[in-house]
């Protein structure tokens, strides 16, 4: 089976959360993908439980701002690279990589200190893509301001 090819580091789409580019490092030491999060409140609504939080999409720019809300998939210990453990909320969200659009569980997390507001794990990876490491931005380069992703 063919498979496309993805870089260590892609630029990509959440269209559900109103994220037309955000750059994402490929982690297939990750097994779950993740995203900077912040002000994240837990709530129920309509007797089904939700997120609301905030994101800075593009790294080292806090101007950019989208409030996102969205139904809790699941809380889960997550154990970071550091080896430190963590409670994460869950969502379920769609990705939009190259030309493929498919659903991936993304947790909410301060990546504030990291290189990427976002990584792409091995979950939302396996069976659909090959990673080569030697290469970045194989499926699109960044959309300019005012473009739909």
């Amino acid at each position: 089976m063919d498979r496309p090819i993805v870089g260590w580091r892609e630029w990509v789409a959440l269209p559900g959360l109103g994220v037309r580019a955000i750059k994402a490092k490929i982690d297939t030491g990750a097994k779950t993908s993740a995203i900077h999060a912040w002000d994240v409140h837990h709530f129920k609504k309509d007797g089904v439980e939700h997120v609301r939080f905030n994101l800075h999409p593009e790294q080292r720019n806090d101007s950019e701002e989208i409030a996102c809300e969205c139904p809790l998939l699941d809380t889960r210990v997550i154990t970071s690279s550091n080896g430190m453990k963590q409670r994460r909320f869950v969502i379920a969200v769609d990705l939009e990589m190259g030309d493929a659009t498919y659903p991936i569980e993304l947790t909410l997390t301060n990546r504030d200190s990291m290189g990427f507001r976002m990584l792409i794990g091995r979950q939302a990876l396996n069976g659909r893509w090959l990673v080569d490491p030697a290469q970045s931005f194989v499926t699109r380069n960044k959309p300019p301001k005012g473009v739909p992703a």
